[in-house]
């Protein structure tokens, strides 16, 4: 998995790849025995008895990642009211893979060879034969896509899975006990942040994608583990740390300006009378001096984590990778 597409799935949804690229996927390896991930989960506290916990989600797991920890099922519990990316009904929407393929469709009359380096287009070639994809299929599409698509297929043979994610789990979970649910951006935001990376960050994305492909997608299978141990340094180094570095743009659009477009409702919230909600939001918004975390305490509101497993040196560091 590519540093961007890392930063995608721990900050976004990823909506509406379609299914055929994405099937042949593997059975998970056995684990021995059972042990609930290590929930990357805080809990804020407002002046008048309102209470946000804040989970951190990754998008793609497996079904062996369930039942989850206990802190997640006291958070959900307690909560009034979910608080998702994307709204339930919307996340759900028959429409919504039709809007992200017309998205990835190319208007400006070149064909995504015109737009590669041949070194680039030769590979992406070997991967479509090899996997059983035509080539022409991807002629009209953007790189942006075709990055991702590669991306997600990679983490599908790992047996990850979209429908299996912490975000669709815990939305069905709200429907079943009658709680409402909301989101905190609409689907065309999510669409339009992914259409807007540029013409170098589309190919760079499409050519990290195929280096993974290669390597076996080692990074992949980290990220997955260090989400399970609940390993916030972990996942910052190896999901934002670099992507920061060498691509400020795209991170800024990526996490840290919609970090700071959710923290007005997330405040408000805060701000109510006695209650709780429960947000779940991609990892990386949670995580280092960017994320949700780090920026409602500076604005003078009490966060602590909640980690039953952890160690108490663990637990003080409080998001601060």
């Amino acid at each position: 998995m590519t540093r961007a597409a890392a930063l995608l799935l721990g900050s976004a949804m990823l909506l509406g790849v379609p299914a055929p690229v994405l099937a042949r996927q593997a059975e998970p390896a056995a684990r021995p025995a059972h042990v609930p991930p290590v929930p990357l989960l805080w809990k804020a506290s407002g002046p008048k008895g309102a209470e946000l916990y804040l989970l951190g989600s990754f998008h793609l797991l497996r079904a062996d990642d369930y039942p989850l920890s206990t802190d997640v099922d006291k958070a959900f519990d307690a909560s009034d009211r979910l608080l998702f990316e994307l709204a339930p009904e919307e996340m759900n929407s028959p429409a919504l893979a039709t809007q992200m393929a017309q998205a990835a469709l190319r208007r400006d009359g070149r064909l995504l060879k015109d737009e590669l380096d041949a070194d680039t287009w030769r590979r992406l070639q070997e991967y479509a034969a090899a996997n059983g994809l035509p080539i022409e299929r991807l002629a009209g599409l953007k790189p942006w896509f075709v990055g991702l698509t590669i991306s997600l297929g990679q983490m599908a043979r790992q047996g990850l899975d979209a429908q299996a994610g912490l975000d669709r789990h815990l939305m069905t979970r709200a429907a079943t006990a009658g709680k409402p649910t909301q989101g905190l951006e609409s689907a065309a935001a999510q669409i339009a942040m992914l259409d807007g990376m540029n013409a170098d960050e589309q190919r760079q994305l499409l050519r990290e994608a195929l280096d993974q492909v290669d390597k076996g997608d080692e990074q992949g299978r980290r990220l997955h583990d260090a989400w399970r141990r609940g390993d916030e340094v972990t996942l910052w180094r190896d999901m934002a740390a670099q992507m920061k570095r060498d691509y400020p743009a795209l991170y800024r659009r990526i996490n840290t300006e919609r970090n700071d477009a959710w923290l007005a409702p997330l405040q408000q919230r805060l701000q109510a009378g006695p209650g709780a909600t429960l947000v779940v939001v991609g990892a990386l918004h949670l995580l280092g001096s960017d994320g949700v975390v780090e920026k409602l305490r500076a604005r003078g509101y009490r966060v602590e984590r909640i980690c039953s497993a952890c160690a108490p040196a663990a637990k003080g560091r409080g998001g601060k990778p």
